[in-house]
């Protein structure tokens, strides 16, 4: 692994225009070290791609997570959004509620489980980050709901049963994903220092402990000194990464309103139910929208050996299947259960709501939620930015700098050291080839893709594993 005093790469290809793949982009491009190095982002389809988890009308912005680490680094996130970043309605701060349900199952680690994270995340919140606690009302920027009651008045406007017990975060908000993923490719493009190009990579070819070069589907050969691959959850497609990060997908669903149901719902903050997952963001531009944190599908597909693609040698590996692979591809009869049966149950109003859309969103899982931001241990000009696992996002706008420090194997502060070492390649890969993250998650462990969407409706499952 290179460190601060290695040479710094003459040319750099970064394989994807995501959260990872932009963001680096961008902190390439800023820095001194590289001013002189040639920069190339690589993108599957003309940006933004339909398709990418983060294209999408909104994602939840909090520093409330269980572990420390990150919810330290998203009060450096939080500046930006709240800032530039987050203006011309590319941010709300509309508050997360998050609540566990002692009637809800759908968390395989039961409500013990969820309290747990719940707890723990508040504790960061208030003790590490200094988020005032207490009522609303009387200055409280974090407000602990003791009762079904005290849920119900936070989501004052939604009539249902939201939840048993919790605490609401009114610092936290939401983005218009899209927006924020449009804007900062503008940043990047201003530069004037990043290549971009419309091409789909074919294979990886590698030789002598490095990547040789950078084939595309054309045929083109491309070559670099250092080549970061941050193509999410297609990446298991271009190294072999079995047991140590895979694809699965998550379930979206949207509804319309009408403007008089936007403005009555638009002022609740996004609800997310520990225990199953299953969440609502904050209404915007008349979509509400309904999904789940899960476990997801796994999508085995057999391909060629990445790393010896000419061998004749064949990997199974979870890899997304998108509207673009086949326009008729929506959530399985289980997941429309699950987003049916939370819209009921907390804005029991739309109940009957027929879905106008429904998407499978693909996250690049972890076994332990850590995101995947080191070299490749068997290739020295290899740099892998991905494993997002589902939480990437609100990061956007600060996440490319600790890629960049990370490549230099620089750490600017503690903090930068603590989540070097959550990040590297795992020193034990995961015994499963299919990983299923057990940061928190609802649903079904071990679920696969055409089997649910074989299911008949309402037919019973299991787990797999």
């Amino acid at each position: 692994m290179p460190s601060a005093s290695a040479s710094i790469p003459s040319s750099v290809i970064i394989i994807g225009s995501g959260v990872f793949g932009l963001s680096t982009a961008y902190a390439l491009a800023k820095r001194d070290e590289f001013k002189n190095s040639k920069i190339t982002l690589l993108e599957r389809l003309d940006f933004p791609a339909p398709d990418a988890a983060s294209i999408d009308s909104s994602r939840i912005i909090r520093p409330d997570y269980a572990d420390a680490a990150y919810a330290s680094l998203m009060v450096e996130a939080h500046k930006h959004w709240r800032g530039e970043f987050g203006a011309e309605g590319r941010y709300a701060e509309a508050g997360l509620c998050l609540v566990t349900d002692e009637g809800d199952e759908g968390h395989v680690g039961g409500e013990g489980a969820a309290k747990d994270y719940m707890m723990r995340a508040m504790q960061n919140v208030t003790n590490k980050l200094g988020l005032k606690l207490g009522r609303r009302e009387d200055g409280g920027q974090v407000e602990p709901l003791l009762s079904a009651v005290d849920v119900s008045r936070a989501m004052s406007t939604f009539g249902g049963d939201c939840g048993s017990a919790g605490y609401v975060n009114w610092t936290s908000g939401w983005a218009d994903a899209e927006g924020g993923m449009r804007y900062m490719r503008k940043l990047v493009a201003e530069t004037g220092r990043v290549e971009f190009k419309t091409a789909e990579v074919k294979h990886l070819r590698y030789g002598d402990g490095k990547v040789q070069s950078v084939e595309l589907i054309s045929g083109e050969q491309l070559k670099a000194d250092l080549v970061v691959l941050a193509a999410g959850a297609w990446s298991p497609k271009l190294v072999d990464l079995r047991g140590v990060c895979s694809a699965t997908g998550q379930i979206l669903a949207y509804i319309d309103l009408s403007q008089e149901e936007q403005d009555r719902l638009g002022v609740n903050p996004t609800i997310l139910c520990e225990n199953s997952g299953m969440f609502i963001i904050t209404p915007r531009d008349r979509v509400l929208k309904v999904a789940r944190h899960g476990y997801g599908y796994a999508n085995p597909c057999s391909i060629p050996h990445p790393e010896r693609p000419d061998s004749g040698e064949k990997i199974t590996v979870s890899l997304p299947r998108t509207k673009q692979d086949d326009p008729n591809v929506n959530i399985a009869p289980e997941a429309k259960e699950a987003c049916r049966r939370f819209l009921a149950k907390v804005i029991p109003d739309l109940a009957d709501r027929p879905w106008t859309q429904t998407r499978i969103c693909w996250y690049t899982d972890t076994p332990n939620g850590d995101w995947l931001i080191d070299y490749h241990p068997k290739y020295s000009n290899l740099f892998l930015a991905t494993g997002g696992s589902g939480h990437a996002y609100k990061f956007l706008p600060i996440v490319g700098d600790r890629v960049v420090d990370a490549v230099l194997g620089q750490d600017r502060d503690q903090l930068g050291a603590e989540l070097r070492q959550k990040w590297r390649w795992p020193k034990q890969q995961h015994k499963d080839q299919h990983v299923w993250t057990d940061d928190w998650r609802g649903g079904v462990k071990g679920l696969i893709l055409d089997e649910e969407l074989a299911r008949d409706h309402g037919a019973a499952r299991q787990t797999k594993l």
